[in-house]
């Protein structure tokens, strides 16, 4: 898990330092990645750089529905990991991503998915009232439930983010507050304390500019 931190404050540095840089900027790429050798339209052998993406994933939703990966086809989404009962970092993480959530409610091109780490207590219909107490209607936002295997897999493996069951912690879990922001190929472009009012801000300038890449 010190591992996993360590990788994403690094990250978050890098993302900070980059941000001071012209408004034109890309956002970096995390994660794992490797080379591939590939024949271009002529051909050639071209070496390119393949970037860790995030799996596929089926999952019910509020609604009780079953949805995968490919609900986020064509999108650029922010991910988070939380949980309903919560005391401590998710009402302000999630009164945060609200605020996203409402500047890009009516672009089609962007949405929002939650995946709620409390396994025991977080069903479908607990996540409904959750959504609606929250005042979120409509596939935009998707909050979602799994397994713990299949979820705390995902989180840590795949989206970068520590999460656990913790019995000494004071709502039974830990978990990073972290926003991430991921690209219509499914591969992390950012990672965002939604705790923190500037990083918020910043998510906010760079899902723009996410998407401005597939405009060119």
């Amino acid at each position: 898990m010190n591992k996993i931190t360590s990788s994403i404050a690094i990250c978050l540095l890098s993302v900070a330092l980059i941000s001071s840089c012209k408004q034109d900027r890309k956002l970096p790429f995390y994660g794992e990645r490797h080379a591939e050798v590939k024949k271009d339209a002529a051909g050639v052998d071209k070496i390119d750089t393949v970037y860790q993406t995030i799996p596929a994933w089926s999952f019910l939703n509020q609604d009780s529905t079953l949805i995968t990966n490919t609900a986020t086809n064509g999108k650029v989404y922010v991910a988070d990991f939380f949980f309903t009962s919560c005391t401590t970092i998710c009402p302000t993480m999630h009164r945060n991503l609200m605020t996203v959530y409402n500047e890009f409610k009516a672009n089609p091109d962007v949405m929002f998915l939650s995946h709620t780490i409390d396994f025991k207590y977080d069903k479908p219909s607990v996540l409904k009232k959750y959504a609606q107490k929250l005042g979120v209607d409509g596939p935009k936002w998707q909050f979602v439930y799994g397994s713990k295997d299949s979820v705390y897999t995902l989180a840590e493996k795949s989206y970068l983010v520590a999460v656990g069951e913790d019995s000494t912690a004071k709502d039974g879990y830990i978990h990073q507050g972290y926003l991430v922001l991921i690209d219509k190929d499914k591969r992390i472009r950012g990672a965002y304390d939604g705790t923190k009012q500037d990083q918020v801000e910043q998510l906010k300038k760079d899902i723009p500019l996410l998407l401005a890449e597939y405009k060119k």
